[in-house]
């Protein structure tokens, strides 16, 4: 009975460690937990900080150098306020719409959008561009607020895929319309300083909705991104 036990422990573990190499996502939603915000902020802080704290202790640092006594603390007020922000539903940005008096009917583009993600895999930063497109249905958003989007839900574990989606089903729900075209192009650290540890390559995706599954009207939002370039 223990060896079975451990043999499925053994093939978790394989199957686990498998979806980190690969980067693989196993869910759109990101996955929380019923109670993930019974805690306040102040209280993930204390225990972050402590739980840090023993893993410093357990690497051989010695935390009564000035320089890192107060790392645990920096660690998880960094965690919980500020890369891991986007969790937190009430963080998520206020999104006015405005009526689209211009009557303008073609496509808006916002690229080249500073994104600076977590992978969940590896707690590594993903460092990109995120490029945004969408043909109003009748109502428009300041420029500024796409990139509030992509910020919020930027700062959380991510897997690339799923940042994308949720980027564009966002601005889908803000704006009313599926007409939304949403291209991501970033750096994970997870693959340039561990496993392959490729310094050049880069990861692409992209979600396309509505008039953007047209090839045509694809082939301009990204003929706008090659602009400048």
């Amino acid at each position: 009975m223990n060896g079975n036990a451990n043999d499925t422990n053994t093939r978790n573990l394989v199957d686990t460690d498998l979806i980190g190499d690969n980067h693989v996502a196993t869910s759109i939603e990101t996955p929380m937990r019923g109670d993930a915000f019974d805690l306040s902020d102040e209280q993930k802080i204390s225990i972050i900080e402590s739980k840090f704290r023993d893993i410093m202790n357990t690497l051989g640092l010695d935390l009564r150098d000035d320089s890192l006594n107060g790392t645990p603390h920096r660690v998880a007020k960094m965690y919980v306020q500020e890369i891991f922000g986007g969790l937190n539903s009430q963080a998520s940005p206020k999104i006015s719409v405005f009526d689209n008096k211009f009557r303008y009917s073609e496509m808006l583009v916002e690229k080249n959008i500073n994104l600076n993600s977590t992978c969940e895999h590896h707690f590594l930063p993903i460092v990109g561009k995120a490029h945004v497109a969408y043909v109003s249905s009748g109502q428009v958003i300041g420029l500024s607020k796409i990139n509030r989007i992509v910020d919020y839900y930027a700062r959380r574990p991510q897997v690339q895929e799923r940042l994308t989606v949720q980027i564009a089903s966002e601005l889908k729900r803000i704006l009313k319309t599926e007409d939304v075209a949403v291209v991501i192009d970033a750096k994970h650290m997870c693959v340039s300083v561990r496993g392959i540890e490729d310094e050049s390559s880069t990861t692409i995706t992209a979600e396309y909705g509505g008039v953007f599954k047209q090839l045509a009207r694809r082939e301009e939002f990204l003929k706008y991104l090659a602009l400048g370039k």
